[in-house]
């Protein structure tokens, strides 16, 4: 789940919240796994609007969101990452815990 493809913005401060870790560490990942493709404009499981938006953010600046599909033990659990309007962080995080 690594991507070559180069950094196009800085993340800023990384945090998860636990419960994202463990759903990385169960699925044998990092979470540099999953941030070195949000980084590398790899937005993962998310509509072309907001890939759109994404696009539009790293030109303009804003809000970055990139949805991952983790498999966990045959079940499947999304992971979102999102970096804030200014860069200043990035989280790591579960859908249920915005």
């Amino acid at each position: 789940m690594t991507s070559s493809s180069p950094t196009l913005f800085q993340p800023g401060v990384v945090v998860a919240t636990f419960a994202a870790l463990r759903v990385l560490f169960r699925a044998g990942l990092s979470p540099t796994d999953v941030l070195t493709r949000h980084t590398s404009g790899d937005w993962g499981d998310i509509c072309p609007e907001d890939q759109r938006a994404n696009n539009e953010a790293l030109a303009r600046g804003g809000r970055i969101l990139s949805s991952f599909e983790v498999q966990v033990h045959g079940e499947t659990t999304t992971l979102w990452l999102i970096t804030e309007h200014d860069h200043s962080s990035t989280t790591i995080l579960l859908p249920a815990e915005y």
